[in-house]
């Protein structure tokens, strides 16, 4: 299986990053060795100084998938979560500063955090979804699947012009402002309209 990430997804992401508003999504891939496994920490790498949390929606893929309309990209997923693209800013930013690829600050061991699995079937507007991450217990990032730039489905056809979506992909779907530094020590918890989803240590 493979992590499809998008990032740029939400405007108020883009501008605390002075980034520039991308005109089509920007999509990235972590490996399967990125997973943290079930009851895991994440431990901070000695090659950054700067990891950061980024909480994003995420949707697991049921079925084969190449060059999908968007009309029919609703019956390419069955699941919704959340997920954790912890991200090495630092060499992040030292990276796009050379021009060269990211893999290094978002695709290394351990960056991804994969939360509970919910059947789709139980939300009643998947362009509604309200999620958040507490840090220690206070609110750190809250967003709104209606604040994305590029929905779903928008997301599962632009992506499958590119990679075929297999079954048990998972695809991270952007995050919204308040990313921020995790320390040793920190606890993190994240909530899928207003119900707890996952919880993880720092060290």
């Amino acid at each position: 299986m493979k992590i499809i990430c998008i990032g740029r997804n939400y405007e108020d992401h883009v501008s605390e990053l002075q980034n520039e508003r991308p005109d089509s999504p920007v999509i990235f891939i972590k490996p399967d060795s990125s997973i943290i496994l079930k009851n895991q920490p994440f431990f901070i790498p000695d090659y950054s100084n700067e990891i950061n949390y980024e909480i994003e929606v995420i949707l697991k893929i049921c079925k084969l998938g190449k060059s999908i309309e968007k009309k029919f990209a609703k019956t390419y997923y069955d699941k919704v979560g959340l997920g954790i693209d912890f991200t090495a800013r630092d060499l992040q930013f030292e990276l796009k500063s050379k021009g060269l690829p990211w893999e290094k600050a978002k695709a290394f061991d351990g960056s991804a955090l994969i939360g509970n699995w919910i059947n789709k079937t139980e939300f009643k507007n998947l362009n509604d979804i309200n999620f958040s991450m507490n840090k220690n217990g206070s609110l750190v990032q809250k967003g709104n699947t209606s604040q994305m730039m590029w929905n779903f489905d928008e997301l599962i056809s632009e992506i499958s012009k590119f990679f075929t979506l297999k079954i048990g992909d998972v695809i991270f779907t952007g995050t919204p402002a308040g990313v921020g530094k995790v320390n040793r020590g920190d606890k993190l918890e994240g909530f899928i309209n207003n119900n707890h989803n996952f919880k993880i240590n720092i060290k």
